[in-house]
């Protein structure tokens, strides 16, 4: 996967599928690295996340897919490896594995799985990933005795394991995170400039040393909603300091800054308030912004 990563997330109900064909067909075109769909199952409006992967998959040759994150409480991890293992191998590899340990539980617990303490969520969170890994990349029958999680002399699937990109916003998670994911993905619209990453990314560092791994090697992608403007605004963060947007040559000089400047590992456009970007947007985000910062980072 490239240094930075471009791409956009959706959060699409079944009513607007032909609408999310169209813009990952124009993402795919235009040469974006990936597309999200957030993942809430309890939501009877929306459409599954990875049945919607998996199509758009099927339908385009490059763009790479992304739950955004996994509800990993209600997706049985040894199920989630098989699953991502398989769109791998009939992607080419086109599959990112986003994991979140649950936020909201009085929805997940309606669907029947029982209640977590948050401590007790972030260690399933941890288990789920680590026995996500194992059952990938071939190798010996795999059996593992976690707190939350147990499988038997399980075969693993030949298919190395998928980039993992969590959304941790405690310290607990963020500390998993270092321990074992590969990449972050800030809550709340947070940018490289916010207090929220300035005090949770030195979490995940600290982490990573301490098990012998390179925090280098743990990209942060940003969720960015905001808006594409025809001509410079003058104001491109609001009073809180959060970006908001603005023209193509003031999201590309500030892109190109969180990239090189501050390290950024990739940008996924929603639309201002947060939700699906519309196709104007999207497009001017492929063909203009995009491009630019490549070249410039």
């Amino acid at each position: 996967m490239a240094d930075v990563v471009f791409g956009f997330g959706a959060h699409s109900g079944v009513d607007e599928a032909s609408g999310l064909l169209r813009l990952t067909a124009l993402a795919d075109r235009e040469g974006l690295d990936l597309f999200s769909l957030s993942d809430h199952p309890y939501l009877g409006a929306r459409l599954d996340a990875y049945a919607a992967i998996g199509l758009i998959l099927g339908r385009t040759e490059r763009l790479a897919g992304l739950a955004n994150v996994t509800n990993l409480p209600l997706r049985a991890p040894a199920m989630l490896a098989r699953t991502v293992t398989s769109l791998a191998a009939l992607s080419g590899g086109r599959i990112v594995l986003g994991a979140g340990a649950g936020g909201r539980w009085d929805r997940i617990a309606s669907m029947g799985v029982p209640r977590l303490t948050p401590a007790a969520a972030v260690e399933a969170f941890e288990e789920a990933i680590t026995l996500i890994r194992l059952l990938c990349g071939g190798g010996e029958p795999v059996t593992f005795d976690g707190t939350h999680y147990q499988v038997s002399a399980l075969q693993p699937a030949s298919t190395p394991a998928p980039p993992v990109w969590t959304g941790s916003v405690g310290p607990r998670s963020l500390a998993a995170t270092g321990r074992v994911a590969d990449g972050w993905i800030p809550g709340h619209a947070a940018d490289w400039l916010s207090r929220r990453y300035r005090e949770s990314r030195p979490i995940i560092d600290e982490a990573a040393r301490a098990a012998g791994r390179d925090p280098g090697d743990i990209r942060t992608v940003y969720n960015l909603p905001g808006r594409i403007t025809g001509a410079p605004v003058a104001a491109p963060r609001d009073a809180d300091g959060r970006w908001v947007g603005g023209s193509v040559d003031q999201w590309v000089e500030e892109l190109t800054s969180a990239a090189v400047e501050h390290g950024a590992g990739g940008f996924m456009l929603f639309s201002p308030t947060g939700g699906t970007p519309d196709e104007v947007s999207l497009g001017r985000w492929a063909a203009e912004i995009v491009p630019a910062v490549r070249a410039a980072a």
